[in-house]
């Protein structure tokens, strides 16, 4: 089939062309198409039939003349070239250069589909990555091998805390040298992605990130290549050459709107508002990537970023998200509309793994603690809040006014921190005692006795009982 050329596409609409007589072809498989020019185009075949196969040019079908236009199907999947020089390099979704530089020339080209991990051949995630983010590293840490996605709504700053994690997120120790970043974007607007690579020439880190851009201008199947693309690249630089590999990526909601479209164009039955039956395994094709396998030094943490429609935490994209990875950070429109940034909302927000990667060797031996105390202070600081607006917060104990302004230094001290902040978890920690210092030392039930003589400003060390 590799070496046959067929001329028998009968219609072309919208980036799409109808071949008829094409035997044996696979959907997913890559395409090459020369017009009556003499131009290359590349595609993909997303539906194939015995009556008629389904392409999808990626440069688009605008002034193709289809009775001029000779099709060969290569029988093979999208391959990415890897080698070290994909550090500080910017693609596009297919893995093409987007940055100005020479195409990756390398003899290992690899499946951007992956192979599923055997589920007994993966590791625990476990060690502390430190994202500079109060909000995260304090009260949901992020853990090597974890996938804990940023929940947000449309307007929100997510692409900005994106950013910012991809900018400052750093290992503690030894091992901080081996640490990089694969960033992908998919659906970007121009300013966006303009925005992207900017923040990560000026702060110095793009030699440590490998760059995924796909456009909302740009094909649709490209979109859905580009999440694939990118954890290629972070397992060949996790399992191949040993780094510890955080990838980020936004928008799922783009991913997935795209999914949607081109089930449509495949004729697949739809399921809950218009999405495919098989999103839930599609997501989990993705985020299984992540992990830690035995007996291998690197590993893949991922942070995928989504936008919920109207706010919506039941949309199927972050409902199924939260059936797979290991909690969830939520942006929340009322923070933001205060002017708070990160608009983190820590209540509903959680790191299942977060005990595994924090305390004695990780951290501070007080963080699991400081961690559980800061929701439980919080959270009965928001109950004074809300019987202050019913009546009135003169009428509140002096107990309770205390809980009112530890709320209100807690959401701008703690969880507000500046877009170039970037805060060692020390410094997080250091942080939270003195809010809590704001509380009376037996109000603090969560934290012991040795860590409340040690890191609470007002704790007075009761007297020995006299003999």
């Amino acid at each position: 089939m590799k070496n046959i050329e067929f001329r028998t596409a009968t219609s072309a609409q919208g980036g799409l062309i109808v071949m008829a007589g094409v035997p044996g072809v696979s959907a997913g498989s890559r395409v090459s198409l020369r017009d009556h020019a003499g131009i290359q185009r590349s595609g993909l075949v997303i539906r194939s039939a015995d009556d008629a196969v389904l392409v999808e040019v990626f440069e688009g079908t605008d002034e193709l003349d289809l009775e001029r236009t000779w099709v060969r199907f290569l029988d093979e999947p999208f391959k990415l070239p890897v080698s070290r020089d994909i550090l500080g390099r910017v693609f596009n979704g297919a893995g093409l250069p987007r940055d100005g530089r020479p195409p990756i020339i390398s003899a290992d080209r690899r499946d951007v589909n992956g192979e599923p991990l055997n589920p007994a051949a993966r590791a625990y995630p476990r060690e502390f990555i430190q994202t500079g983010i109060s909000a995260i590293d304090g009260m949901n840490s992020l853990t090597r091998g974890q996938k804990l996605p940023i929940f947000s709504g449309g307007g929100l700053p997510h692409n900005r805390v994106a950013a910012q994690i991809v900018r400052q997120a750093k290992l503690l120790g030894e091992e901080s040298s081996e640490f990089v970043v694969v960033f992908a974007a998919f659906g970007a607007s121009h300013a966006d992605a303009r925005f992207f690579q900017e923040s990560f020439e000026e702060s110095g880190v793009l030699n440590k990130v490998v760059m995924f851009l796909n456009l909302a201008d740009e094909p649709v199947i490209e979109r859905l290549l580009t999440p694939r693309a990118a954890l290629t690249a972070a397992e060949y630089l996790a399992y191949e050459l040993d780094y510890h590999v955080l990838v980020v990526m936004t928008d799922m909601t783009a991913y997935a709107e795209a999914l949607r479209e081109v089930a449509v164009l495949r004729g697949d039955v739809p399921a809950r508002k218009g999405y495919p039956g098989y999103l839930y395994s599609d997501l989990a094709e993705i985020y299984e990537r992540a992990g830690r396998i035995k007996n291998r030094r690197g590993s893949i943490t991922m942070i995928p970023v989504l936008s919920m429609p109207s706010d919506d935490i039941t949309h199927p994209i972050p409902d199924l998200t939260g059936y797979i990875t290991e909690g969830q950070i939520v942006l929340g429109r009322e923070l933001a509309n205060q002017g708070v940034y990160p608009p983190v909302t820590v209540l509903p927000s959680l790191s299942r793994l977060m005990t595994d990667g924090i305390g004695k060797n990780f951290t501070r031996e007080d963080h699991p603690h400081v961690a559980s105390q800061l929701f439980a202070s919080y959270a009965k600081a928001l109950e004074v809040r809300g019987l202050a607006a019913i009546i009135g917060a003169e009428e509140l104990s002096d107990g309770d006014r205390r809980y009112l302004r530890f709320a209100e230094a807690f959401e701008r001290r703690f969880i507000g921190q500046g877009e170039d902040e970037d805060r060692s978890v020390f410094e997080t920690l250091k942080l939270a005692w003195d809010l809590l210092s704001m509380l009376p030392a037996e109000a603090l039930i969560r934290v012991s006795e040795d860590e409340l003589a040690k890191y609470h400003k007002g704790h007075v060390v009761s007297a020995a009982p006299a003999a």
